[in-house]
């Protein structure tokens, strides 16, 4: 049985939920309730601060505006197209946006922007894995589990032109 080891952090944009595995982050969620919300019988639970430390003190460090890249190891675990996807999200640079017709184009399939969306809203590992940068092909804010405010307020924190918010 993997044991994940999870704590919360307060944000300037609200709680965020990490877990760790062994390899690295597994997952950073924007907190809405109970966290881990996944029963698994393959997967134990353990509450550990300790174990988060190194990746708050990162996360801190970026929402003071002293970090662009992030240091510590991922363990994104999806499907080999939504894993596609997050690592062309990587390549974002820190204060940059691209399309999800961009991604699409970018992992060489170009009508696939709409399961590009759909990847993104899968993104275990939000702020991190930016799926914050990524905007509609019209430049408006669009889909964000944290909710387009956080979305904003990433990309402003960033310097990224944020485009008019979506309705």
């Amino acid at each position: 049985m993997e044991t994940l080891y999870y704590s919360q952090i307060d944000s300037p944009i609200g709680p965020l939920n990490l877990a760790v595995s062994a390899k690295g982050l597994v997952a950073l969620e924007f907190d809405r309730g109970e966290f881990p919300s996944t029963q698994s019988k393959k997967i134990s639970w353990e509450h550990s601060p300790e174990k988060i430390k190194s990746y708050a003190r990162e996360l801190n460090e970026y929402f003071a505006g002293k970090r662009r890249d992030f240091t510590f190891i991922l363990d994104l675990r999806g499907t080999p197209f939504q894993k596609q996807c997050w690592h062309a999200l990587l390549t974002i640079p820190y204060g940059q946006t691209r399309t999800y017709a961009d991604i699409a184009r970018a992992i060489n399939n170009p009508q696939a922007f709409r399961a590009v969306g759909l990847a993104n809203n899968r993104n275990p590992v939000a702020i991190v894995v930016p799926c914050h940068r990524v905007i509609a092909s019209d430049g408006t804010l669009c889909g964000y589990g944290g909710g387009l405010d956080v979305k904003r307020k990433l990309l402003e924190l960033e310097g990224a032109r944020t485009g008019i918010l979506a309705a």
